[in-house]
């Protein structure tokens, strides 16, 4: 998990969130994971795993899509990074940590193992007021 203090203004200023970016030209989501993930953390990723989508719906920030990906298999070693403090944070203790509320709920799915997913979260400023969650088997 990567804890946010060095601000970039995004809003993520003090909370824990999955470590990623944006894609560069002609990157497929695979592409830009393992580049997003080296970069900032010096690990390269040997099999990422395709979650889901998260659409993020705001009246404050322009609307974003959010490839989800796990990993259990690397290689590399850990180097700091520029947008904040890097942890291993034990899974008993994710949820502990201030973070967005949408942030938990598909952190949830994910912990749940299911098949792919499409979520959408709505906020209002930084409050949550809608998720909307389509599973792959339904």
């Amino acid at each position: 998990m990567l804890h946010r203090t060095f601000s970039k203004g995004d809003g993520n200023d003090g909370k824990w969130i999955g470590v990623g970016g944006h894609f560069e030209e002609n990157e497929s989501p695979f592409d830009c994971v393992i580049r997003e993930v080296r970069e900032e953390t010096g690990l390269t990723l040997l099999k990422p795993k395709y979650r889901g989508i998260v659409t993020f719906v705001s009246d404050k920030y322009q609307t974003e899509q959010m490839h989800l990906f796990t990993c259990d298999k690397y290689e590399g070693e850990m180097i700091p990074c520029s947008e904040g403090e890097l942890c291993w944070v034990e899974k008993s203790k994710l949820f502990d940590l201030p973070m967005w509320e949408g942030d938990r709920v598909f952190l949830r799915l994910i912990e749940s193992e299911r098949s792919f997913f499409s979520l959408k979260l709505v906020y209002e400023g930084d409050a949550l007021v809608e998720s909307k969650i389509i599973m792959n088997d339904e």
